[in-house]
């Protein structure tokens, strides 16, 4: 049984066989020209010199240069010379025959369906390629699975009753739809940005969202309690350590998630609820990152010691720091932009200037780690969460601190003997909250002696070791936070009462965070890797 596939240098019968069938060839049916690599006159010449074709018959040709089949050369009519009949090609195309039977014009089968044109299908002569691009040879888009080579020339040999022959693919073909399938998926957004690899430009471009834009006007009113999961976004491997809303509230559609499987991923969390950008910058876990004032840029900082601040939109590297601990907390001053602070496993918080790359300021205190940040009075101060672990350790779990001298400010704050791992501001009145292993929120004044209220204790949720965050609404009426069994609750900031529980994971809940414009929006991040949109 002979190949349906014929290569150049293939002799198989079907290209010694005699090209006119018993039926003849049909009116539509295009020429098959073969590749030849001389001058189309001085094959003429030999042709007719050499061999007198006796009319209606089909010879081989045989000349002291030439012993070429005609049906390498054309197909000739019935009753016609062969000579006269022979269409010689003026470029280098390569055609594959697969049987002598007279069959559609085999050349467009290297084309996808969609690009075939519509005179194949109304047996109308096709245009030479050259003619059609002005080019040397033909070009070979792209295939892809939809449109599979000879899909049209396929249903049209159907219909005529005559068998579906599909030719033979370059292996380099068949290899173009993956990288094309990569190339897009880094044009819709969800590529990711890494060292080994250049960032896609523009892959974030900033825009005001639909939903957003008819709030940017109006002043921010009664935060409404979300009860329905609007999203469900799910790309994260590892848990989820920190989610933030970007700070421009007309970008505020943007969402950042920190996770320890070593990326931070940006959201489109209010109208598609898809990853916009995934950033493989870090070698080892991400414990912290955060957007810049500017919401421009993005700064991350991981166990890898390496501190990371990268462009949004272009992906680029604006500052490649390398500090000497892991880093657990990052926050930007409120103030000073280009500065920012840094905390880790180390007893010394250091403070950072982008613009030269270096430390420009560090405090020291005896402790072991840094868990959070926290700036008081506009960037004046700031406080530092931490985990000392010696018998008189109460004393330094909560430390404020003057930003410009360095100087400790008070140290007696918190007197109970819990760590706390995450703290939060108030966003109209003086105080601040710390979430505490004692499984209560505890309030703080956020003035000097910053003493904590002991009437109102928030009370009802599970910490367990866990870095557990905590926040409060814009309007600053509510307070959610989140548990160790996968729970959101919501409090009343006035009278500590619980206005709400949400089940909202199935393994702890790390982050719960209010949009800063939608009074209706809520996101929830998990140790499992999920992060949830509440509406």
């Amino acid at each position: 049984m002979s190949s349906l596939v014929a290569y150049d240098d293939s002799d198989s019968d079907a290209e010694l066989a005699d090209p006119c069938g018993a039926a003849g060839p049909r009116k539509d049916s295009s020429t098959v020209a073969q590749t030849l690599d001389f001058a189309s006159h001085t094959l003429c010449e030999s042709v007719r010199g050499v061999l007198a074709p006796k009319p209606g018959s089909c010879e081989e040709v045989v000349g002291p240069r030439l012993h070429l089949p005609l049906a390498r050369l054309g197909r000739v009519a019935p009753g016609s010379c062969p000579s006269q009949r022979l269409q010689w090609p003026r470029t280098k195309l390569e055609v594959i025959c697969p049987n002598p039977q007279p069959q559609s014009s085999l050349w467009m089968n290297h084309l996808p369906a969609s690009h075939a044109p519509v005179a194949v299908a109304h047996g109308k002569p096709l245009k030479h390629p050259w003619e059609r691009y002005g080019s040397l040879e033909p070009p070979l888009p792209a295939q892809t699975k939809a449109e599979a080579p000879g899909n049209s020339i396929c249903s049209l040999q159907r219909k005529r009753g005559e068998d579906c022959v599909v030719p033979y693919t370059p292996k380099r073909l068949r290899q173009l739809p993956e990288s094309n399938s990569e190339n897009s998926k880094s044009r819709d957004g969800d590529s990711s940005v890494g060292p080994g690899r250049p960032p896609a430009s523009l892959s974030v471009r900033p825009r005001v969202s639909k939903l957003i834009e008819p709030y940017l006007d109006s002043q921010y009113k009664e935060t409404v309690i979300a009860k329905k999961v609007l999203f469900q976004l799910r790309g994260h491997r590892g848990p989820v350590n920190s989610i933030q809303w970007c700070p421009v509230f007309s970008h505020s559609h943007m969402l950042l998630s920190t996770s320890m499987d070593k990326t931070f991923k940006v959201w489109d969390a209010v109208d598609a609820g898809n990853c916009l950008q995934t950033y493989s910058l870090h070698s080892e876990a991400v414990r912290a990152a955060r957007w810049s004032p500017c919401g421009q840029r993005i700064l991350s900082g991981g166990f890898d010691f390496a501190l990371r601040l990268t462009d949004l939109e272009t992906g680029a590297q604006l500052l490649t720091g390398q500090s000497d601990f892991r880093v657990t907390a990052v926050k930007f001053h409120p103030k000073e932009h280009d500065i920012f602070l840094c905390g880790g496993f180390s007893p010394e918080i250091k403070a950072w200037d982008i613009r030269t790359g270096k430390v420009v300021r560090g405090y020291k205190a005896t402790v072991q780690q840094t868990l959070d940040i926290l700036f008081l009075q506009e960037g004046s101060e700031f406080l530092s969460s931490t985990d000392a672990s010696s018998r008189d350790s109460a004393d330094r779990t909560i430390i404020a601190w003057d930003f410009r001298s360095s100087a400790k400010i008070s140290n007696q704050i918190f007197h109970e003997r819990y760590t706390c791992p995450s703290l939060a501001l108030h966003p109209r009145e003086p105080v601040f909250l710390a979430q505490t292993n004692g499984n209560y929120l505890a309030l703080f004044s956020a003035v000097w002696p910053y003493r904590m209220s002991r009437r109102r204790r928030y009370e009802g949720h599970k910490v367990e070791g866990y870095a557990v965050g905590c926040e409060c609404s814009p309007d600053g009426e509510l307070l959610a936070t989140g548990s160790a069994d996968g729970r959101v609750l919501l409090y009343t900031f006035r009278t500590a009462s619980q206005a709400r529980i949400l089940h909202a994971h199935t393994q702890a809940c790390l982050g719960a965070t209010f949009h800063p414009v939608l009074p209706s929006v809520f996101a929830t991040s998990s140790w499992e890797g999920e992060v949830k949109i509440w509406h």
